[in-house]
């Protein structure tokens, strides 16, 4: 933690933002999409998660309903927040007072800018190629890089969708490389659960194998709402350190460590 505390201090820090984070403010978690896609295609919740992961099953409901437009609809209605949740959210308060330089995001909603707004902290959003020009060095990035909902071709939410995003070749993923090599990452919100969130893992470590300063990686970090052995194991052997909440409610570890943080790097 004394790590992690002075390089945030020193803005050496990219905060990596997941579904989670936006659940502690009573956004559909993945499994709740699922469950309207099910309803959608007139079958069983529990029976259509047999047949395959989430992106598999949005890739399925793309190809019976001829397009994702129904969902993306869904989405727009309930991927979103009043102020009011924002301005009482621990979490979203804690993540401005940290001042992180750049914050990645798979995340479809916009609460990270409206947090930002709420809490009175400048902030850049980067969608696309054009977002990377005249970006101010003192002023947040949002990297949204699953897609933004302004921009309906950026989204990431079928398997041909991730797949295409996968090939990790994308002007966003050509800055994250650059920026993942002189920074640590911290990543909240995040199970290994999530195929995504995997195979970034998977695809940033194997970036710093092949490097020659391999040496020089600086450490990074998964916050784990509860503990879970095999996944601090499958992380440490990737290159993440897994810190771990003590309490039984993973929205309570996630708000006292992000305090904590706060408090540290006053």
């Amino acid at each position: 933690m004394k790590d992690l505390i002075e390089k945030i201090r020193n803005r050496q820090v990219i905060l990596f933002v997941g579904a989670g984070v936006s659940a502690t403010v009573g956004l559909p978690t993945w499994s709740q999409l699922m469950d309207y896609v099910a309803e959608a295609l007139e079958m069983d919740s529990s029976i259509f998660r047999l047949y395959g992961d989430n992106l598999t099953l949005t890739e399925y409901y793309s190809l019976k309903t001829g397009s994702i437009g129904p969902l993306r609809s869904w989405m727009d209605k309930n991927l979103s927040v009043d102020n009011s949740e924002l301005e009482h959210s621990e979490v979203f308060r804690y993540i401005c007072e940290l001042n992180f330089p750049i914050i990645y995001t798979t995340n479809y909603d916009n609460c990270l800018e409206m947090a930002h707004e709420t809490f009175g902290c400048r902030y850049h959003k980067v969608t696309k190629v054009e977002d990377l020009c005249d970006m101010d060095v003192d002023t947040t990035q949002i990297v949204k890089f699953h897609g933004d909902f302004e921009d309906d071709y950026s989204i990431v939410l079928t398997e041909s969708s991730f797949f295409k995003r996968m090939d990790f070749e994308s002007p966003l993923d050509i800055k994250l490389r650059s920026d993942s090599l002189g920074k640590s990452i911290l990543f909240i919100g995040y199970s290994l659960s999530d195929i995504n969130i995997r195979y970034l893992i998977f695809k940033l470590n194997n970036i710093w194998k092949k490097s020659s300063k391999q040496s020089q990686r600086p450490k990074s970090y998964m916050f784990l709402g509860v503990p879970n052995p095999i996944q601090e194991t499958i992380l440490e052997s990737r290159g993440i350190v897994p810190i771990v909440g003590e309490d039984v409610d993973p929205t309570v570890n996630l708000i006292s460590f992000l305090k904590e943080l706060s408090a540290e790097c006053k």
